[in-house]
């Protein structure tokens, strides 16, 4: 075979490796999909593939039937496929025994796929990918440890760390991320963006955790809400979907609820300090806050997160019109700030503004 010819086929590989990291981002994440359709060139590559590697981790450490000697095996080899080819190859083979939803386990078995389009990125870009997904890995590999038959928060404290290893770490990955490929970006807008970005990540964490209370203690037998906010209010994570004890248990959320709020608002700073020369970065950043805070205003409203079989959701037309509406309000932090707050307090729907 000439070289050309092996050439050629290293490239076709890569785009359809690329095809595929694009076509099964709405698969596995919808609302992450509208977002990254906004971000050009390299940089929407590289949010891509950190997203895929955070997805293929968060795969693992949810498998509610995997001991946890396997899962921190499988994180710990994971991180290996930053380094080496052939572990990231034979990724998706080795991790065969892991269970999950269709579409996040298609996305596992082409780790070696994701790894190569990461061998593709500029070397700022892999530092940063390598930095930060280690750094949630690592975070996961903890807990999975600390918590061998299944994650059972005990403290806000604990919680906070939780959220930060698997979402805060994510905002710290896309700050850097913007401050290599946007000009807009520069050292002072930097400083700023880091203040507020582990919150930034963190307040989709939150909401999506009080959200999913109950399938995530029924898919992932995780229970994160935490055991001294219970206790408190009379209850305990045993009981935390007990019909006669409802009350209370909703009661043990106002500080996860307070805490996504602090969260949101934090989230609301980060994209107001992100210049509007940098478009396209900001209206990735409004559009999961818009859905994160309309979430959270029916969860205000609603104890059904309390009841296995149910959730609380948004619906789509009001997913559909902040999706429309968000490049509009984007254009300045008064109109994002505007519709934020209207969000917060009713459904938006067109033609009712």
């Amino acid at each position: 075979m000439t070289v050309t010819a092996v050439r050629d086929g290293v490239e076709e590989r890569y785009r359809e490796a690329l095809l595929f990291s694009r076509s099964i981002l709405p698969l596995v994440s919808r609302t992450f999909a509208i977002g990254i359709s906004y971000l050009p060139g390299e940089l929407g590559t590289a949010v891509v593939v950190g997203y895929l590697m955070c997805r293929i981790a968060d795969t693992i450490e949810d498998d509610a039937h995997a001991p946890a000697v396997m899962k921190s095996r499988l994180l710990a080899r994971f991180l290996e496929c930053f380094d080496d080819v052939d572990v990231a190859e034979e990724f998706g083979s080795d991790a065969g025994g892991v269970q999950g939803s269709e579409h996040d386990l298609a996305c596992l078995q082409r780790t070696g796929d994701v790894f190569l389009i990461y061998r593709k990125l500029s070397a700022q870009s892999r530092s940063t990918l390598r930095r930060w997904v280690g750094e949630l890995v690592r975070g996961m590999q903890r807990f999975v440890e600390r918590y061998p038959n299944g994650i059972r928060i005990r403290t806000l404290p604990e919680y906070r760390e939780y959220c930060y290893y698997v979402a805060g770490t994510v905002g710290h990955l896309l700050t850097e991320l913007w401050r290599e490929h946007s000009m807009f970006i520069d050292d002072r807008v930097y400083d700023r963006l880091l203040l507020d970005c582990e919150a930034f990540g963190e307040a989709q964490q939150t909401v999506n955790i009080i959200r999913d209370i109950a399938s995530d203690a029924v898919r992932e037998n995780s229970v994160y809400v935490p055991q001294d906010a219970l206790a408190a209010v009379g209850s305990s994570q045993d009981a935390l979907f007990r019909p006669d004890l409802i009350e209370r248990n909703r009661a043990a959320l106002d500080g996860l609820i307070g805490l996504a709020h602090e969260d949101l608002e934090a989230s609301l700073r980060y994209i107001c300090a992100i210049p509007l020369g940098a478009f396209r970065i900001r209206l990735f950043c409004i559009i999961p806050t818009l859905l994160a805070a309309a979430t959270l205003r029916e969860l205000e409203r609603s104890s059904q997160m309390l009841t296995p079989g149910e959730t609380v959701k948004i619906t789509r037309p009001e997913v559909k019109a902040l999706v429309m509406t968000a490049p509009v309000a984007a254009v300045s932090n008064i109109g994002v700030r505007w519709l934020v707050d209207r969000v917060r307090r009713e459904p938006f729907l067109i033609g009712a503004v």
